[in-house]
């Protein structure tokens, strides 16, 4: 028999005739439509702010949680909580930072082992025997008071080191490529006046590199440009790669995305540019809080109210004015943006949007039926209802108690593997999206040529990149007459609630630059339709309070749509985002009455909506 190979590939075998198109050398069309597929395939699901006994604020009042168990506990494991409880996550995270705080980095760790360095130092070893005597938590707000004036009464660069070191040998150890990430960082605390300016560093690198520095803290300065000095003299001195993640602004008290500079100064070209390189996305979720938008800065919006935390700063002595609000809040940042970079030409507020927990305890968990809490203080007992977080010395009405925080959240990163260099890349081209803790799967990608059913097709993500952008990405110069289009794909978390919605929230800037959004229904679950003023139906609630328990018999498995925009001005720099809402869950409240048989707190929600935000897209057009 004679088998004869050309570009068209003819088999005659028992009279039947086969065609393999595809058969090629260097070159030629391959068969397979996958073998040169690039582009991210793989969601992956994390937190990029977890705390340990190494943090000073964690370990001296109650977390003994070590690296080691907080990375256990991340990959599925049961580890002990703090308070004595076995824990295990719903299912294992897919890469973790552990964002340990700077400032005295292993201090806990060093008092409870008695070490020669906190024995040594007058301040340390006072508060060493107040630990020791039972008087934790007194001895933290004694170091808080000290930290909250910039001085460092240690002194010790061994103490750092060491703790450092601990950390970084922890993080290669549980680092397994393709299997679960250990990305190495910290937590930069600054904190003026109480306000939060905090900063999570997140490394690209390993150990080789990482080791060469020590993190840097308050103590070296609270000014945002002096860390990013910082990240730029690391890059240079190691040849590696790094980013900072902004905390969520919501106890900022208008700070974190201030018209100013940290000395006062109006923001200019400088200054715009080189946050934009180092802070890339931004924490919009976290247990303190959501901080997508506000009830007052978004009064037309119905699902604006969420987890709304807005009394006042970190030190519970400042309240909060509407005046602050537009300056901390990632709505709000991101349409101020398009206005510096119309004025400044460079967008310091391009960021993309993820979730985290900011969990004191060393345990990520973010579901609500599952949540431990913020901190040992806030995890599952009898009691957690009443406990307090943050006191106010003077008023009253300015402490958080643990019944306003949430169970707050995951991020969500489109990535080709699971290692550290994949999934920071992605970090830093902002192909990302936060959830409130639920692991909906989030497609939203932005063209000028979408077709309806483009989204419906198989190899929808293909076409995605093939005739767009993917989130996190930009628009630029619209085509005479075109207006761009968005493929969006929500699908439900397969152990978790079904949807509700998509919605498109966009952002722009008129030629009088001022600033406006609109939140935009684009589809949703069963025969539901748009009304003419834009609103849809509730979708209903399937919550049964008592037993703390639901039921997907409403809602939708997934939900798929192209929309164009049918208010687009090409003349107008724009931002557009996708938020997906679940159908109504039990609140972490209402399960822990059931559980407990306790009544929920006056005021709590008894159910909420969990959702999803995409990183914007960005339209700019022609100059």
């Amino acid at each position: 028999m004679k088998i004869k190979w050309n570009k068209t590939l003819a088999l005659s075998v028992c009279g039947i005739a086969l065609t393999a198109a595809g058969y090629s050398h260097a070159g030629e069309k391959n068969y397979s439509p996958y073998v040169n597929q690039s582009f991210p395939q793989n969601v992956y699901f994390g937190d990029t702010h977890l705390h340990t006994s190494y943090s000073a604020d964690a370990g001296m009042v109650g977390n003994t949680t070590t690296p080691e168990q907080a990375y256990r506990v991340a990959k599925g494991e049961t580890i002990t909580s703090p308070t004595g409880l076995l824990v295990q996550l719903k299912r294992p995270l897919d890469f973790v930072l552990i964002s340990d705080h700077a400032e005295n980095l292993g201090l806990a760790p060093f008092i409870a082992r008695s070490d020669k360095i906190v024995l040594d130092n007058p301040a340390a070893k006072k508060w060493h025997d107040m630990v020791k005597a039972g008087n934790g938590y007194d001895a933290f707000i004694e170091w808080v008071a000290t930290t909250g004036t910039g001085e460092d009464v240690i002194k010790s660069e061994v103490m750092a080191r060491t703790a450092w070191t601990d950390l970084v040998e922890a993080s290669e150890k549980y680092n397994q490529p393709g299997v679960f990430t250990a990305f190495h960082g910290f937590e930069w605390t600054s904190m003026p006046g109480g306000n939060n300016l905090h900063r999570n560093v997140v490394f690209r690198d390993g150990a080789d590199k990482v080791s060469q520095i020590i993190p840097m803290s308050l103590y070296d300065s609270e000014d945002p440009e002096e860390l990013w000095k910082y990240l730029e003299a690391y890059q240079k001195k190691t040849g590696g790669k790094v980013l900072a993640i902004p905390h969520n602004g919501n106890f900022s008290n208008g700070t974190m995305f201030a018209p100013t500079t940290f000395s006062g100064k109006p923001l200019d070209k400088a200054y715009v540019k080189t946050r934009s390189r180092w802070e890339p996305i931004y924490e919009t979720t976290q247990i303190k809080g959501d901080g997508e938008t506000h009830r007052f800065l978004s009064p037309d919006d119905a699902f604006a109210d969420f987890e709304t935390i807005d009394k006042g700063n970190l030190s519970g002595k400042f309240p909060k004015t509407n005046e602050m609000l537009q300056y901390e809040y990632s709505r709000a940042a991101l349409r101020q943006g398009l206005g510096y970079e119309s004025r400044l030409g460079t967008n310091p507020f391009k960021f993309g949007l993820i979730g985290s927990t900011d969990a004191h305890n060393g345990i990520p968990s973010s579901t609500e039926e599952n949540n431990f809490g913020k901190a040992n203080l806030a995890e599952p007992s009898l009691k957690r209802f009443e406990k307090t977080l943050i006191a106010a010395p003077t008023d009253p009405s300015l402490s958080v108690m643990n019944i306003d925080l949430g169970a707050s959240g995951l991020a969500a990163v489109w990535s080709r593997e699971n290692t550290r260099e994949s999934l920071w890349d992605s970090l830093h081209r902002k192909e990302v999206y936060a959830t409130t803790g639920s692991r909906i799967r989030l497609r939203f990608f932005g063209s000028w040529n979408f077709k309806a059913n483009d989204v419906h097709r198989q190899n929808y993500a293909a076409i995605g990149y093939e005739k767009g952008v993917p989130m996190g990405g930009d628009l630029k110069a619209a085509p005479r007459g075109k207006k761009p289009t968005f493929m969006l794909l929500a699908l439900k978390d397969p152990e978790g609630a079904n949807l509700d919605r998509i919605q498109i929230v966009k952002g722009w800037l008129d030629k009088k630059g001022k600033t406006h959004e609109k939140v935009f229904n684009v589809v949703m679950s069963g025969q539901r339709k748009i009304k003419a003023d834009g609103s849809v139906k509730a979708v209903g609630s399937t919550v049964d309070v008592a037993s703390a328990s639901f039921t997907n018999t409403i809602g939708a498995v997934q939900l798929a749509k192209v929309w164009t925009d049918p208010e687009f001005d090409p003349k107008q720099k724009a931002f557009y985002y996708a938020r997906v809402l679940e159908i109504p869950v039990p609140r972490w409240s209402t399960y822990d009455a059931a559980f407990f048989k306790l009544k929920i707190p006056k005021g709590a929600p008894e159910s909420i909506q969990d959702r999803a935000y995409s990183s914007p897209i960005w339209y700019t057009p022609k100059k």
